[in-house]
Formats: structure tokens, C-alpha cells, sequence
């Protein structure tokens, strides 16, 4: 029993964030070794050199990011949005869009709070808004896209019309064509909301986001690395010159790569050889639907939902970044 007593406590001690921050502490101190290692490589020292950029460029955004998020899941109810909601159900989904803006957060926390607001009794299409919207437009995002991208300020309004737009136009069409039915609420899956007071919620909730989303933007760094060595220029000259393809290749990695919405924006800087359009179209399709998306929302609503919900919301962000790609950078470039 003592023994059995001991393992626990250690596992309980060794958690994932230690686990990770032995990790960190473990690349650090590589790091010398590594350059040495691919220092007689052109091809590898510019994997690491786009590797770290994008890695360094996106952890600050990362931890504000995730620190908002554990605040808004401690802190603020689903039962405010609920009281400050219109009556009206087209206006109630403006009013949902727009308070992605307010009330930031990552998938992780927004996921939940959709499933929250349908059992408190708000319209689904009215949930569906907020949930595609808050990850995508809120200031941590937008400041992330800013910085990411210097001296294109299309972008961030091309982002923030594009997302809100593909909100918007969900929650209207669910609103049309959705049926109580393919919106059932599972199981608990809010991994948010654990613990016994506000600053555990807070601490789990941080905790949490920044595990999931450090592991999507190692891979996020990872690819982009890869990208930029594997892929041969000519490659990038073939997509550059047939925008419908590059639009539906950027948004296809979009859904796999699945990154985290404070950090997406360094993933498509550095794809600097493709226009601008397709890597809006990749920052507007991210957010709103990707792998883990989808099976957080199958959890949360079920299968049925997630199978219904994913392909719509694929093609109305590919046409609404699209658009509002054509519009705020000036057409196809």
C-alpha cells in the first residue's frame, strides 16, 4: 500500500508541464551541439534558422494568449453572454460574432463555452457563431497577424472580416437548415473548468492550453522548416502562378497542421514565396475548422454534428477569406 501510495504522489508530481519544461531545458541546452551538427549544411541550418523564428516569434503570443484564455475560463460565465444576447435570433448571431472580440480564447475554452450556451437554452446557430469567431478575431490573434505580417495591414482586417464573415454566415445558415437534433450535448469534456475554486480553474486552464498548443506550433515550426528546405522552389512558382490551387492547398494544410490561432499567423509569414491571398485563406480556414476542431466538437455535440458541421464551415471560410481577400489586399497577390 506505502508503495502503491509513493508511485502515485510521483505521478501526480511529474506532470506534462514538467515533462515539458524538461524538454525546453533539454533543447537549450542542445542547442550548441545541434549547430555544430548542421552547421557544414546549408539546407539544415536554414531549417533551423526558420525552425526558431517562427517558434520564437509566436511563444509571447502563445503565453498572453494562453493566460487570457485560463482568466476567461475562471472568470467569466457562459450565463453573461446569455443575458446580454437580442432576443432576435439573426441579430443574436452579429452580437455572438462580435463578442469573439471580447472574450478571447482558444479552442480549448471556446468548445465548451458553445456547449454551455446551448444547455443554458441559447439557439445553436447563436453558439456556433461565438465558437468560430473567438478564436479567430480576438486582439491577441489580430496583434499576433499584425506583427506577423509588417507592413500588409490589409492582413489583419482581411482576417478579422474574413473570420467574423464565416461566423456570421455559419450561424445564419445553421440557423436556416440546423435542427435541434444533430446539436446534442455528450458527456463533460470541459477540460477547462477543473478544479475547486477560480485560481485552480485559472491554473488547469492555462496549464492545459499551453501543452496543446506548444505541441501544434512545434509541428507548425516543424513544417514550416520543412517547407521551406524539402519543397523545391519551383514548387512554390507553380502555386504562386494558379491561385484556385494554392487557396485550396494552403486551406487543406490549414485543417491538417491544426495550430493554435495565436501563433498560425508566423506559420504563414514564412511561406513568403506564395501570395498573400492563399495565406489569408490559411489564417481565416485554421481557426474555424482543422482536425482537432473536429473531434472536439464530436465530443462536445456528437459525431453526427461534427459531420455535418465541418465540410459547411471548410467551404464557407474558403470563400469568405477569399473574398474578403479580394477585396481588403487588393485582389490576387
Amino acid at each position: 500500500m506505502l508503495a502503491q501510495n509513493t508511485l502515485n504522489s510521483v505521478r501526480t508530481r511529474v506532470s506534462s508541464t514538467y515533462v515539458l519544461a524538461a524538454l525546453i531545458v533539454l533543447a537549450v541546452g542542445l542547442q550548441a551541439p545541434l549547430v555544430r551538427v548542421v552547421g557544414s549544411s546549408a539546407r539544415w541550418q536554414t531549417a533551423v534558422t526558420v525552425f526558431a523564428g517562427v517558434f520564437v516569434q509566436a511563444v509571447p503570443f502563445l503565453a498572453l494568449g494562453v493566460l487570457v484564455s485560463g482568466a476567461i475560463a475562471a472568470f467569466v460565465s457562459p450565463a453573461v453572454l446569455r443575458r446580454v444576447l437580442p432576443r432576435n435570433e439573426s441579430a443574436a448571431i452579429g452580437v455572438a460574432g462580435l463578442a469573439g472580440m471580447a472574450l478571447p480564447g482558444c479552442e480549448c475554452g471556446v468548445v465548451p463555452v458553445a456547449r454551455r450556451l446551448t444547455e443554458q437554452g441559447a439557439p445553436g446557430s447563436v453558439a456556433l457563431a461565438f465558437m468560430l469567431s473567438a478564436p479567430a478575431i480576438n486582439p491577441v490573434v489580430l496583434i499576433a497577424t499584425a506583427v506577423a505580417f509588417p507592413g500588409e495591414p490589409g492582413m489583419v482586417a482581411a482576417r478579422f472580416t474574413g473570420s467574423l464573415a464565416t461566423a456570421v454566415v455559419m450561424g445564419l445558415i445553421w440557423s436556416r437548415i440546423g435542427r435541434p437534433a444533430w446539436l446534442l450535448p455528450g458527456g463533460r469534456h470541459d477540460h477547462c473548468a477543473v478544479g475547486r475554486n477560480r485560481w485552480e480553474v485559472f491554473t488547469e486552464a492555462a496549464r492545459h492550453d499551453l501543452l496543446q498548443a506548444s505541441a501544434f506550433l512545434v509541428l507548425g515550426a516543424a513544417t514550416a522548416a520543412a517547407l521551406h528546405v524539402l519543397v523545391p522552389p519551383a514548387w512554390y512558382e507553380h502555386l504562386a502562378g494558379r491561385m484556385v490551387l494554392a487557396v485550396v492547398v494552403l486551406a487543406v494544410l490549414a485543417i491538417a497542421l491544426a495550430l493554435c490561432s495565436e501563433a498560425d499567423a508566423f506559420v504563414a509569414a514564412s511561406m513568403s514565396a506564395l501570395p498573400l491571398l492563399p495565406r489569408l485563406v490559411f489564417l481565416v480556414v485554421g481557426p474555424a475548422v482543422d482536425v482537432k476542431l473536429f473531434a472536439m466538437q464530436a465530443g462536445a455535440f456528437g459525431r453526427s454534428f461534427a459531420l455535418r458541421f465541418a465540410p459547411l464551415t471548410f467551404v464557407v471560410a474558403v470563400v469568405c477569406g477569399t473574398i474578403a481577400g479580394y477585396v481588403l489586399l487588393g485582389g490576387a497577390r
